[in-house]
């Protein structure tokens, strides 16, 4: 004879599965954590003054 299967737990197991499966399809969907977020926006902070330190000043007696 078969294995008795509890249908019930069954269809437990089986609607879990498909809430886990759409829950990794929005934590793809709408992005990265709050940390990852920070650190993201601190390093374009970084990278926009490293540039701003590398510019160069337009001569005073030019006028352009």
């Amino acid at each position: 004879m078969g294995e008795t299967v509890n249908l019930r737990q069954a269809r437990k197991r089986r609607d879990r599965a498909e809430r886990e499966t759409e829950a990794e399809a929005n934590r793809i969907k709408h992005g990265l954590g709050k940390a990852e977020k920070t650190l993201a926006s601190a390093r374009r902070e970084q990278d926009a003054r490293k540039l701003d330190g590398h510019r160069l000043a337009p001569a005073p007696d030019r006028d352009d």
